[in-house]
């Protein structure tokens, strides 16, 4: 078996559009509701694990893809992958030296963030919220270990 290392640049944009894929899979009802933000997830994870190759203008830009893939207002996603790896980059030197408990906890904060910011935005344009809008952000925190520890098998760590 021959292992291919593919340059850090190409691994990320590979990733994200992994994770784009599966936010718009069709997923069956009952897990439709809590599907964590898979974009987010990996955007947190580079953010945390190579802060260098992720940046808030690139969460901006992925932020504006998922808006136009998913046919939600312009600039709401943008908004919110941006504060969210803002935090992640700010906060990657204490974050990913946590436990991964502790880590899945901070990243449940982040995607907190990033789902009031999405709260914030559907509520000015006038969109009824339902109660089951908060559970991807549980998911989310539940799913981080294996988001990180598949990402780092991609990576090649």
């Amino acid at each position: 078996m021959v292992k291919i290392k593919l340059p850090l640049l190409i691994t990320y944009w590979l990733t994200i559009i992994s994770a784009m894929a599966l936010n718009i899979t069709p997923w069956i009802p009952p897990f439709l509701m809590v599907v964590p933000d898979w974009v987010l997830l990996t955007l947190i994870y580079w953010a945390l694990a190579a802060p260098e190759t992720a940046s808030v203008g690139k969460a901006w830009l992925v932020g504006l893809l998922v808006d136009v893939l998913t046919g939600q207002l312009l600039g709401q996603y943008a908004l919110a992958y941006a504060v969210g790896v803002f935090l992640s980059v700010k906060q990657h030197k204490r974050i990913r030296h946590y436990p991964i408990i502790q880590q899945s906890l901070a990243v449940c904060i982040i995607l907190l963030f990033a789902r009031v910011i999405i709260f914030w935005t559907e509520n000015i344009n006038h969109q009824a919220v339902p109660m089951d809008f908060w559970l991807p952000v549980l998911t989310g925190a539940l799913v981080w270990p294996v988001v990180s520890r598949t990402l780092r098998k991609i990576r090649g760590l």
